[in-house]
């Protein structure tokens, strides 16, 4: 070594963890992979939207007769099972392609039976236990969930997009579900009636919006 010549500087040791950032990508590479060939036998199977939707539809009268059998528990993970059928459909319609006019049109039909029928199983629960305020909240929380989905259809008809309030239907069935689930720790009344002003603020908070975009003046 000359003098003056200053050593060169150790290499710097490569970090712990980069064999695993490695390894980390194999791996979600290869989940993606399995997703993928999962979703490709999906779309190449018989499998229909509307097969989807009848299967959530079953799950949910089952549902409904469980609470009406005073079943809360098992109603509750049913009818959160039937619920969740009823979202996979619409991702299952776009992802495939197999979706048409009439699916979508009975996918949103059934969503409404079957959110009625457990309804009404709960308010048959109340009127057992004479629980008349109870059910009068279980009649106004079911009036307005269909109004709160009329309200969003009539407003498309006048080529408005009506997707805003608090109690989508995501909300209520996290509401119900919850109600149903921890019923046996008195959650089930006090469920109802949230969900009771919830949706019925949801149906102002549409008709508001609806009434604003209709009133406000055109651009020029």
């Amino acid at each position: 070594m000359s003098a003056g010549t200053e050593p060169l500087p150790p290499a710097e040791p490569a970090p712990p963890d980069a064999p695993r950032k490695r390894s980390g990508r194999r791996s979600d590479t290869a989940t993606a992979r399995r997703l993928e060939s999962l979703r490709d036998k999906l779309v190449a199977s018989r499998l229909t939207p509307n097969q989807i939707s009848m299967t959530g539809f079953v799950l949910n009268v089952i549902a409904a007769v469980l609470v009406w059998q005073h079943e809360f528990f098992i109603g509750g993970v049913v009818f959160i099972i039937g619920s969740i059928c009823d979202t996979l459909d619409g991702g299952y319609s776009r992802m495939s392609g197999k979706g048409t006019p009439f699916g979508a049109f009975l996918d949103s039909t059934l969503d409404r039976i079957v959110e009625g029928f457990v309804l009404t199983a709960i308010a048959v629960t109340f009127t057992q236990d004479s629980d008349e305020l109870a059910v009068a909240a279980t009649f106004i929380a079911a009036l307005a969930s269909l109004v709160v989905s009329y309200t969003r259809a009539r407003a498309e008809a006048l080529g408005i997009e009506c997707k805003v309030g608090i109690a989508d239907r995501l909300v209520r069935v996290v509401i119900i579900s919850a109600g149903l689930i921890f019923a046996d720790l008195g959650a089930l009344e006090p469920a109802v009636y949230v969900l009771a002003a919830l949706t019925s603020f949801t149906v102002v908070q549409r008709i508001l919006h609806v009434k604003r975009q209709l009133t406000q003046p055109a651009l020029v």
